[in-house]
């Protein structure tokens, strides 16, 4: 099924995605990565509070390449969401409702995202040009330090996504393979 979904966005909504939906994403989402996702960690291990108010929000696993001219953003791809998994559970728990990325997600990850409500989209690997047409403006807003890593707040309009793991913890990766699975 086809969905629109507007960032920032509540509990309801995220509950009422399913694996397998298409989504069409508006709004403002922030850009995080293995190094930024670091010190968020480092942050709330030292008792400060983080760079950005993570509730009702979705992370997109993306460090974009430089921007051509004229545009706010240069190729804009998923990154491999499994590098993200030690810290995810602690963000999931702090409010966050939603993350892109690429590939499955671990046990912890999963575990999370049902008893949060949240949910794990996908975007096309490889279609970073693509998806960065949907993006409208490109803001660094925590450790510019980091360069492609630093944590971004992006405005998107229509980014294409597709619901992976659903709030009820169904797994489009395990649940689209049986299909095509031949038990002899």
């Amino acid at each position: 099924m086809e969905r629109n979904l507007y960032v920032p966005y509540r509990k309801e909504k995220a509950v009422s995605l399913r694996a397998g939906d298409m989504v069409y994403i508006s709004g403002t989402i922030y850009t995080a990565r293995d190094a930024a996702h670091k010190r968020m960690a480092e942050a709330l291990q030292e008792g400060k509070e983080l760079p950005i108010d993570l509730r009702e929000s979705m992370i997109y696993y993306m460090g974009p390449s430089p921007a051509r001219e004229g545009r706010p953003i240069g190729s804009a791809g998923p990154t491999t969401a499994s590098r993200m998994d030690k810290y995810t559970p602690q963000l999931l728990d702090l409010g966050l409702l939603g993350m892109i990325g690429k590939g499955k997600r671990s046990k912890e990850v999963h575990d999370a995202i049902v008893r949060n409500r949240a949910v794990y989209l996908a975007a096309i690997g490889g279609a970073g040009a693509l998806l960065s047409k949907a993006i409208v403006s490109s803001e660094i807003v925590a450790y510019d330090d980091l360069g492609t890593e630093a944590i971004r707040r992006l405005k998107v309009e229509d980014f294409p996504a597709i619901v992976v793991i659903d709030s009820e913890g169904n797994d489009l990766y395990e649940t689209s393979i049986l299909k095509y699975r031949k038990i002899e």
